[in-house]
């Protein structure tokens, strides 16, 4: 496993070991979110940069081109706690629950029992608010699809709905959706903001082949939407 080169300040990167019972997206997801505590810890990683590759789900959604002029950002909303996200585009539907950082520093990802259940770090940006907030969740288990298997079919201009803890709905467009490969993973680019007024979310899962010698997957997908609306919740 490489860590984030570049990473000034940053502690040593543990490797990213297999988890208990065999799942095989665990230490994808945790290779991908130990980067990012690297990234809290030195916030000037300077990666090489990205490169497409082979993904799980629809491949030709990576790069596809604009359907037409995406809307404009929303300003930044209230500060609230996620509960439930939805991708009505590629069928995703599923609650959120806040996730830390373990003793590695890597952001504990929902626990392998619980596959339909997307993480958001608890200790960053939550969405809506101005800043990158974060879902990481499961590609797939060892003998089926998880909520995230269809992430990388998203396609720019699509919505997710984040439900919030206050009852209202953030609303956010794609406008990004990219693979970036184990070996040239920038954290700078998918961990911090692609525009510093805007309130953005990622969402982030395995991608590329599992190479099954080292345990982990090759790649990660990674989606980037930014606020467009918010829906405030109905008086009673």
């Amino acid at each position: 496993m490489r860590s984030a080169a570049g990473a000034r300040g940053a502690k040593r990167a543990p490797a990213a070991t297999s988890a208990p019972g065999g799942g095989r997206l665990m230490t994808g997801v945790a290779w991908a979110v130990l980067l990012l505590g690297l990234w809290l810890w030195g916030r000037d990683a300077n990666g090489p940069g990205a490169n497409s590759a082979p993904t799980t789900g629809d491949v030709a959604a990576v790069g596809r081109p604009l359907a037409g002029p995406l809307p404009p950002p929303r300003t930044p909303a209230q500060p609230a706690d996620p509960r439930r996200v939805d991708i009505p585009s590629i069928g995703i539907s599923a609650p959120v629950e806040p996730r830390g950082l373990d003793s590695t520093g890597a952001v504990d990802p929902p626990p392998y029992s619980a596959p339909h259940t997307v993480g958001w770090y608890g200790d960053g940006v939550k969405p809506g608010a101005m800043g990158a907030a974060l879902f990481v969740a499961h590609v797939d288990t060892e003998t089926k699809p998880a909520v995230f298997y269809g992430l990388s079919s998203a396609k720019p201009g699509g919505k997710v709905r984040v439900t919030r803890a206050d009852r209202s709905v953030a609303e956010f467009t794609i406008d990004d959706v990219q693979v970036f490969d184990r070996d040239r993973f920038d954290a700078a680019k998918v961990y911090g903001s692609h525009v510093k007024s805007r309130a953005e979310l990622r969402l982030i899962t395995c991608g590329g082949t599992f190479d099954r010698q080292a345990g982990v997957y090759t790649a990660n997908v990674v989606v980037s939407a930014y606020l467009t609306g918010v829906t405030e919740p109905r008086a009673n």
